[in-house]
């Protein structure tokens, strides 16, 4: 599994609105950007309380990132 596809099921399974889950990797100065996009509602589920969500979904993906040799650095847009 990618990690893009990684992130995309972790964030799908924790929304209310899936269909509106966006993840895309984006070229980065050192390591690659994976940015997640979620509705706006759905916004704090994926940060979560001070943060603890995005933690441990960062966490996850530096894991997954370990097991490959490759990082890569997780963004949470904010849409305006």
């Amino acid at each position: 599994m990618s990690h893009v596809a990684l992130i995309q099921h972790l964030a799908e399974a924790l929304v209310d609105h899936a269909s509106a889950v966006s993840v895309r990797e984006v070229e980065g100065h050192p390591s690659p950007v994976i940015e997640l996009r979620v509705d706006p509602t759905d916004l704090g589920k994926v940060i979560g309380r001070r943060g603890q969500t995005a933690r441990a979904i960062r966490g996850v993906l530096s894991a997954a990132c370990a097991r490959t040799g490759r990082r890569a650095v997780l963004n949470i847009v904010e849409e305006e």
